[in-house]
């Protein structure tokens, strides 16, 4: 019994173990691969909405953009660029029709890829001789898979015209798009060149105005939008969007074509008689307005091939470096008025005689006032003794501010800058605008260059006084002096006078702008006084020109320490007519290396003279000897018969046509009568000359001295006789050298005194 208990707990046992294993092994399978299953199906899911996710939210907006231009056709078309114009309406940058041949690659194609090879090849083969184009890179432009690429821009009428032909003979019809394009010409070259600029290929402004004001030329593209299928080519009766271009509108600048080939004329024949290395500029400006009427600098370039050395870079451009050349063309396009700095020399001490006038420093004729001793010397910061000298090698001794101006004399500007102050000099710096951009809308516009007026020693204060060790711009220069030729008000320059827009005909006047009264009127009149004295008798005398009252300034200036080889600067100023100045014009010659030397004075003057003689009678300025033998002149006023009228009525008959007036009357001037007037009615006097009356009862005074007018320029004369309450006639221009009454003859107020003016030589220069 033992044995079978033992027997039957082993058979018990054995199949427990047996149970217990069938049923854990199978167990185990099936739980491993259904959570295998259910953790690659969750993987899975997760994966899905994760990249669902991430083509929704990452890149939806890059696949909808990607599909739209995969179902859409945009053809671009291009504005039409505004045009540039003078102040007469005469065109100075135009554009004209030309085309744009682009292709449309997966449209030129074959039933068979090997009939479409053969295509593509013949299409890019004849393309090629067509305009002239390299074959492989018109063949890889015709096999590449972008809907549009562009074969060729500003192609000319002659050239499409044989495109048009092949395209019929070869019987294409899609594939190879002729659009309307538009191209740059300039009418007259090289005139106004480095004010004008030039565009690029795309009709981008890329130098000048061209580029200056750009954004109100170009206008703003428009384009044509149409729909696609899937193999690509465009679906018949689609819905197409047309958005309209908005050309660009036109500007109409305030240069004068005839007065800018006349400045261009002449400022070429100076730089290449006087041999100017580094060439010359010429600016033309309006005071009362800031309108820029001229500006040029020479050498020039022809804007229609500005990438084309011009005659003095061409000797050289071939030996120069790649970057050397890039900054070659650069420096030929630039516009000297604005983009280059110089140091003004004397024409800058137009400027210190106003300051010194205006601060009541001194006045124009005080005898004596200065002394050249042919130097002036002066103690820098360093303790060390600097000797200046003046420009004569012969001293000009005593002299009054007049004189010192008409001799251009260094140390008594010198002295003056003394008197005047660093401080008191800087403040009207400014109020001139010299300090700062003139805001001119020139392209490529720089500013000056001053010492910081805290490093202003003695020396510095002693040469900037002449102007030199300071750097301005030419526009600046002649802004400056025009400030003065217009009473003491500063214009801000103006280059673009209106803007047009061309698809509605609006014109907007870009308006004058008046910056500021720097100095005042009377200030203003005693400066153009000496700058007239400087032109009839100092050492701008060379400017002369016959009939019309001219003021100037000459300049010299040497090169700056450490730059000897840019060599001297010689310039002149003048203002033309003194009184009523209309034109006031800006010469500068950079380096003059001629038989002729390098004085303001000997080699720019004349050349102002020459395109003055020109310009005052384009202009309908009248010559004095017009004024003279014509009494129906714009400037003369025939004297009304006012006798037998009250006097209160007389003065406002007389001050109405533009006369002032002087009354002796006893009683009530409503109800008395003139009964005489001086000078006598028929008379022509120019405006603002004086007419005395004498009421009824009243005596004829004779008690006006007449004075020595002998010497004297036009204004000189006239405002000493009008001091007296006299009046003037004059005939000539220069100097008065005779008088019709005698000195010290004593004549009745309201005289008119007929002068004689010659020109008049010296040995200044």
């Amino acid at each position: 019994m033992g044995n079978q208990k033992k027997k039957k707990t082993k058979t018990s046992n054995n199949k427990i173990v047996k149970l217990k294993t069938g049923l854990e092994s199978k167990n185990l399978i099936h739980v491993k691969k259904l959570r295998t299953l259910l953790i690659s199906t969750a993987l899975i899911f997760v994966i899905l909405i994760g990249r669902i996710g991430f083509i929704q939210f990452v890149q939806g907006s890059w696949l909808k953009e990607k599909a739209y231009q995969q179902q859409t056709i945009n053809q671009i078309i291009s504005p039409k660029r505004g045009n540039i114009y003078d102040s007469t309406g005469k065109a100075l940058a135009i554009s004209a029709q030309v085309d744009t041949i682009t292709i449309n690659p997966t449209k030129i194609v074959k039933n068979s890829d090997k009939d479409t090879k053969e295509y593509k090849e013949k299409v890019a083969k004849d393309l090629s001789e067509i305009f002239e184009l390299n074959y492989d890179e018109v063949l890889k432009k015709v096999n590449s898979e972008s809907q549009v690429e562009t074969i060729i821009k500003k192609v000319e009428k002659e050239k499409v015209d044989l495109l048009k032909q092949w395209m019929e003979e070869n019987n294409i019809t899609v594939g190879i798009n002729i659009d309307e394009d538009t191209k740059r010409y300039y009418p007259y070259n090289t005139v106004a060149s480095n004010v004008i600029g030039f565009c690029g290929s795309d009709n981008q402004g890329l130098s000048g105005i061209e580029s200056k004001w750009d954004s109100v030329l170009t206008g703003t593209p428009g384009k044509i939008v149409s729909s696609q299928g899937s193999n690509q080519q465009e679906i018949p009766n689609a819905e197409e969007t047309y958005i309209s271009a908005e050309n660009g509108s036109d500007l109409t600048l305030t240069i004068d074509l005839n007065v800018q080939t006349i400045v261009e004329k002449y400022l070429k024949q100076a730089v290449e008689d006087n041999e100017c290395s580094r060439g010359g500029n010429v600016i033309a400006m309006n005071p009362k307005t800031g309108d820029i009427i001229a500006m040029a600098s020479y050498p020039d370039y022809d804007l229609n091939s500005p990438y084309t050395p011009n005659s003095t870079l061409a000797q050289t451009y071939d030996s120069l470096t790649t970057e050397e050349k890039s900054e070659a063309l650069y420096k030929m396009w630039a516009n000297k008025s604005v983009a280059e700095t110089y140091e003004p020399g004397s024409t800058f001490k137009v400027i210190t005689a106003s300051v010194a006038l205006e601060e009541n420093i001194t006045s124009t004729d005080v005898a004596g006032d200065f002394y050249c001793k042919g130097y002036e010397e002066f103690e820098d910061m360093n303790g060390s003794i600097t000797k200046i000298s003046c420009w004569r090698a012969n001293p000009h001794g005593v002299q009054s501010l007049r004189e010192a101006l008409c001799n251009s004399c260094n140390p008594a500007f010198m002295q003056l800058g003394k008197r005047i102050g660093a401080t008191t000099l800087y403040k009207y710096y400014a109020a001139f605008g010299l300090f700062d951009s003139t805001n001119s809308e020139l392209y490529g516009e720089q500013s000056s260059i001053f010492q910081n007026l805290d490093n202003v020693g003695p020396v510095e204060l002693a040469t900037m006084s002449f102007g030199q060790r300071l750097n301005i711009t030419p526009l600046q220069m002649i802004t400056a002096i025009s400030c003065v030729a217009n009473d003491g008000i500063l214009m801000q320059p103006r280059i673009v006078k209106e803007v047009t827009n061309t698809d509605t005909g609006t014109v907007t006047e870009i308006p004058t702008s008046q910056v500021r009264q720097v100095i005042s009127k009377q200030t203003a009149e005693e400066v153009k006084s000496m700058m007239e004295s400087v032109a009839t008798v100092g050492t701008g005398k060379t400017v002369a020109v016959s009939g019309y009252s001219i003021g100037g300034k000459t300049g010299t200036s040497e090169p700056p320490v450490g730059k000897e080889e840019e060599g001297y600067v010689a310039s002149y100023v003048a203002i033309s007519p003194v009184e009523d100045t209309q034109i006031v014009l800006l010469l500068t010659l950079y380096d003059p290396q001629g038989d002729n030397g390098h004085q303001g004075g000997t080699i720019a003057g004349p050349v102002v003279s020459q395109m003055l003689s020109e310009i005052l009678p384009y202009l309908g300025i009248p010559s004095d000897e017009d004024t003279s033998s014509s009494t129906n002149s714009s400037n003369y006023i025939t004297v009304p018969d006012v006798r037998n009228k009250t006097v209160a009525e007389a003065e406002k008959i007389l001050k109405e046509v533009g006369f002032t007036t002087k009354t002796y009357v006893d009683g009530d001037a409503n109800t008395i009568l003139v009964e005489d007037q001086t000078p006598k009615p028929g008379n022509s006097l120019p405006k603002n000359s004086i007419i005395v009356l004498y009421g009824q009862g009243s005596s004829i005074s004779t008690s006006v001295t007449v004075p020595d007018l002998k010497g004297m320029n036009a204004s000189e004369a006239t405002n000493t006789l009008k001091s007296k309450n006299l009046n003037i006639n004059i005939e000539g221009s220069g100097v008065v050298s005779s008088q019709d009454y005698a000195k010290d003859e004593q004549v009745p107020e309201g005289t008119i005194i007929s002068v004689t003016l010659k020109q008049t030589v010296t040995n200044a220069q």
